[in-house]
């Protein structure tokens, strides 16, 4: 296990040694072999904790806020477990076939331009399944999720709805 701490605007002091005791619950999920990246920071007097896990192909992700960082980070890995359990099946199906990859994220490139381009996040795109690309993106909290769909060969993305249903978006053949 390997536990990496950033904190913004705070100390975090104690938070490295109580981070690897507590995430020690995870290595019955991954045995000794994740990484896990925690970013704390205040604002308002309430301690932020975002923690994201990585085993082998697979993200989660997980944030969090309350009074006490300890408390922010115990909540992060309730929830890291509930999504873990929620998508066992699925998750252990894809570990067995071995065809689960999902974008391993290269590093984050800020850069300015006209029209004020905050972020820039550069990542490989490997092929994977409609089905395989809600999962990862579900996995990540995220609104979206771009992918190789493994199928077509083509760049696409997948997003959830308003109305609680997914949509892919394809590109044009003609």
């Amino acid at each position: 296990m390997t536990v990496k701490v950033t904190a913004k605007k705070m100390q975090v002091e104690g938070l490295v040694e109580y981070a690897e005791a507590r995430l020690s619950k995870l290595e019955r999920f991954f045995g000794e072999n994740f990484d896990a990246k925690i970013t704390a920071s205040s604002q308002r007097g309430m301690a932020t904790i975002e923690l994201t896990v990585k085993h082998d192909n697979l993200i989660f992700r997980a944030e969090q806020s309350a009074q006490d960082k300890n408390d922010a980070l115990d909540a992060c890995i309730e929830r890291i477990i509930r999504q873990i359990r929620k998508n066992k099946t699925k998750v252990e199906k894809r570990l067995q076939a071995s065809a689960f990859n999902s974008s391993e994220f290269i590093e984050d490139v800020d850069e300015q331009s006209s029209y004020e381009i905050i972020r820039k996040k550069q990542f490989i795109l490997r092929p994977m399944s409609v089905d395989e690309a809600v999962l990862q993106m579900n996995l990540l909290g995220h609104a979206f999720f771009m992918f190789k769909n493994a199928e077509t060969g083509d760049v696409n993305v997948v997003y959830k709805r308003d109305d609680g249903h997914y949509a892919v978006l394809e590109p044009s053949k003609g």
